[in-house]
């Protein structure tokens, strides 16, 4: 039996920093944070698009910018997402030894652009999970905590839920994932999550 792990990528494997990600957008807008998130996150939007919709990345880019009235191009908007994203060394280590394990994938809420970006979002993922491994729920038509998302990525990996680990940092995601059998792993540290990970594997290597 393969093992599937799925790891959530922002502030699990990756420092997200929100904020500076607004301050770039703000200095193109003209609008303050508070503006930025009532305009697109406050009104749902975004919430929308992490769950599939639009599922093309071209109008993704139409709508945001239309809302926010500023136009800016996919490779800005792209570049402003991945300068905020900052890689944690340990964790991705983690990562690494899941790959000897078993198969890894990644799964993060977000759109169908940045699902189509997530090789430069994310570069250093490439090289131990492959850009074909590396997801963004709008790809899977449902977001996180969506029981849904997690039963779609494991049968596109024909995987079962007994035989994937799931970690995120929210409560509610890893509960979702664990509705549907998946063994989840609350991250608070990259140490205790390699101890899961290992825990995984010695339980499957037992049962």
């Amino acid at each position: 039996m393969t093992l599937l792990y799925v790891f959530d990528m922002d502030d699990v494997l990756y420092d997200y920093d929100w904020r500076a990600r607004m301050e770039d957008l703000t200095a193109i807008t003209g609008h303050d944070l508070h503006e930025l998130r009532r305009r697109w996150w406050i009104s749902g939007m975004e919430w929308r698009a992490e769950a599939g919709d639009p599922s093309d990345p071209d109008e993704y880019l139409r709508r945001v910018t239309s809302v926010i009235g500023a136009e800016i191009s996919r490779e800005e908007w792209v570049r402003i997402r991945s300068e905020a994203t900052q890689p944690r060394p340990a964790a991705l280590a983690a990562v690494r030894r899941a790959a000897e394990l078993g198969r890894v994938a990644l799964l993060t809420n977000n759109g169908i652009l940045i699902h189509e970006h997530l090789h430069e979002v994310a570069p250093e993922l490439v090289p131990i999970m492959g850009r074909e491994n590396m997801h963004a729920t709008a790809a899977f038509g449902a977001r996180k905590p969506d029981p849904l998302v997690y039963e779609r990525i494991v049968a596109h990996y024909g995987a079962s839920p007994t035989s994937t680990f799931f970690t995120d940092d929210r409560i509610e995601n890893i509960e979702g994932a664990e509705s549907i059998g998946i063994t989840g792993h609350l991250y608070v540290d990259e140490a205790s999550l390699l101890a899961a990970i290992e825990a995984f594997a010695a339980e499957a290597r037992a049962a």
